[in-house]
């Protein structure tokens, strides 16, 4: 009786580590087809592989700067590239990641050319981006401009009283709950945050006249509310270059910096890797962590948008 018993022990201790093999290699295909490594590869999409023109896609909400960065290097580095093209559709995001890209930007235009191709939206922090290039395409829908900063909070307290629920906040340091959902924000605290978000638009506006002050056809004060435009109007008050596409663009470019050979585009993006067994640990740990950050955020009661 006991020989079974040690043989049914024996089988469920086999049973569970084969499903935990299974589920080990489940999560190392999934993780691995779902995230990118940081190691790039200046390898372009099928038939592009002798473009002179390198394209660096900039997409969605800005809140990292490592990757864009990194392909830019790449671009840099490179000597059959010629020419490096942005191809902006952001809505915009956080400050201080896309202050990093504009740096590199800037930096990496003295010695390779970098252009700016706007698609659907290249707005507040996108267009922040494009400013740092030194001619901006857009489309005639394209919708750029915002150029401004906003920061939201919510006041929840009353709701809170309506629950019965009551907070219980500890806090060393007279602003450090500042933007609480568990009160109303006072007066002196609206005045400080206002004025920190004036300091952060007044760095975009001075980004912006550094590079295009020459092209500008109205004064700041005119554009620099947070207006949106559309490519045409952009273009009307200097915002924008030249109206064009993506692939227009490119042959604009091509001729206008005198490349050799026919036109082509070569797309750069992160390359993907093999990934060992403590990869695999690693990537699975960042992945819950951005999970229990996600929901952290999304149950949050205060939402702060930079751009």
């Amino acid at each position: 009786m006991s020989r079974e018993r040690s043989k049914g022990i024996v089988g469920i201790f086999v049973l569970i580590t084969v499903l935990f093999v299974v589920f080990m290699v489940f999560a190392f295909f999934t993780i691995s087809s779902l995230r990118n490594t940081s190691d790039l590869s200046s390898k372009a999409m099928k038939g592009d592989e002798d473009g002179q023109i390198a394209v660096i896609t900039i997409e969605n909400a800005i809140m990292e700067s490592k990757k864009i960065v990194q392909l830019l290097h790449a671009a840099e580095e490179e000597e059959s590239i010629k020419v490096i093209l942005l191809r902006i559709d952001s809505p915009g995001g956080a400050v201080a990641p896309t202050q990093e890209i504009y740096e590199e930007v800037r930096r990496i235009d003295k010695k390779k050319p970098v252009y700016a191709s706007f698609g659907s939206i290249a707005a507040s922090g996108g267009y922040y981006i494009g400013a740092a290039a030194r001619k901006i395409y857009a489309n005639p829908g394209s919708l750029t401009g915002s150029i401004g900063v906003i920061m939201q909070f919510a006041d929840l307290s009353e709701l809170f009283a309506f629950a019965k629920y009551k907070p219980d906040l500890i806090k060393a340091g007279k602003y450090k709950d500042i933007g609480s959902p568990n009160r109303p924000m006072t007066d002196e605290e609206r005045g400080i945050l206002t004025a920190s978000l004036a300091v952060t638009h007044k760095q975009f506006i001075n980004d912006i006249v550094k590079v295009r002050e020459d092209r500008l056809l109205k004064k700041p004060e005119e554009f620099a509310q947070g207006q949106i435009f559309n490519g045409e109007e952009a273009l009307a008050i200097g915002l924008v270059d030249e109206l064009a596409g993506l692939w227009e663009a490119g042959r604009r470019i091509h001729k206008e910096q005198k490349l050799k050979g026919e036109f082509s585009l070569r797309f750069l993006k992160p390359k993907k890797k093999r990934m060992s067994f403590s990869d695999l640990l690693s990537e699975g740990e960042e992945t819950l962590s951005d999970i229990r950050g996600a929901l952290v955020k999304k149950s949050g009661p205060a939402y702060i948008l930079p751009w």
